[in-house]
């Protein structure tokens, strides 16, 4: 059986006060999610940011704004880069 924590309940009362923040934490869980996986995949790769960027075809400052989670990415910047890896992206 799995508890929510108390933030989960948090955020699910808020939600439920007012739905449109929903999409809200669904954009930051993707934010936070995609920053973990690009830079888990550039390590993997062992390549500094400016070479990542340079491979996948993206600036440097984009990769940067992913990795810092503060980029609203979509599925099609993740899927262009997964691409350009060969490597598939698989949600934790």
């Amino acid at each position: 059986m799995n508890k929510k924590s108390f933030i989960d309940k948090y955020i699910d009362k808020r939600i439920k006060e007012n739905p449109k923040l929903a999409k809200g934490f669904e954009q930051q869980d993707l934010n936070l999610n995609a920053a973990v996986m690009v830079r888990d995949m550039r390590d993997d790769l062992g390549m500094t940011q400016k070479e990542f960027a340079k491979y996948v075809g993206k600036p440097q400052s984009t990769i940067s704004r992913i990795e810092s989670g503060s980029m609203n990415v979509t599925v099609g910047l993740l899927n262009e880069i997964a691409t350009a890896t060969k490597i598939k992206f698989s949600r934790k």
